[in-house]
């Protein structure tokens, strides 16, 4: 787990903290959990975690990380739609985009913020890191790179305009090793939101927009940041 954008994964979760205003006696899902990065720096903290991905490599790694530092993190093994907790959590987050935007269309995409909003005790929050639609639209297609203490990640990004989806490939290096040209190949077509659009999903869905973020800096968002952060409450 060396790649650049891993290391930043504590600063994160101190925004994240903070942005909400979190005391420590949450109880929070974390929906498309990968290898629990997230999860796991929450549950050293004191918090009740639950991570939920689709990935089985990536829940067992989870699992065997949080049974080893005896935290209070459950891992689940499945696809988020099909979860049908019901008003079980103060905070529910995705983070490193949280699968949305990833399913095959538009009603799929949307269950997702259908689980968000039955998943959120009333007054609970919500926090998304997500590309930003807006960056895309004026600023892709580009390629854009990032160096970590590791490893450089290199990342390519084009644009469908129409449908608003986003190719994205991206190859890792890790220094001390040789390299050789990279070849980025671009996976599956994502949907990509503006917060305009989230703004209306969310409010269909009975959540408020409280904030919005460029980066976990706290720079205010805009359409020249290529992350959304956006931290949300549900109504009553």
């Amino acid at each position: 787990m060396e790649m650049s954008w891993v290391e930043d994964t504590e600063r994160q979760v101190d925004f994240l903290v903070d942005c909400l205003e979190l005391k420590g006696g949450e109880r929070i899902l974390d929906l498309a959990c990968g290898f629990g990065r997230h999860s796991i720096a929450l549950a050293e903290r004191g918090f009740s975690v639950v991570g939920v991905d689709i990935t089985r490599d990536y829940i067992a790694y989870a699992d065997r990380i949080a049974k080893e530092k005896h935290l209070d993190a459950e891992f689940l093994l499945a696809d988020i739609r099909d979860l049908s907790f019901a008003e079980e959590f103060d905070v529910v987050i995705n983070m490193g985009d949280g699968a949305i935007g990833y399913l095959e269309n538009e009603e799929e995409n949307f269950k997702i913020f259908d689980v968000i909003a039955k998943a959120l005790r009333p007054g609970g929050k919500h926090f998304m890191d997500i590309m930003n639609g807006d960056y895309a639209e004026h600023h892709f297609p580009c390629q854009l790179w990032d160096a970590g203490e590791k490893c450089l990640t290199l990342s390519k990004f084009e644009w469908d305009a129409e449908t608003r989806t986003m190719l994205y490939g991206q190859t890792d290096y890790l220094y001390g090793q040789v390299w050789e040209k990279p070849v980025i190949d671009q996976g599956n077509p994502t949907r990509l939101y503006a917060l305009s659009e989230l703004e209306i999903i969310l409010h269909e869905r009975g959540l408020a927009i409280q904030d919005s973020f460029s980066d976990f800096t706290g720079k205010v968002s805009s359409a020249d940041g290529i992350q959304l952060l956006v931290s949300s409450q549900k109504c009553g």
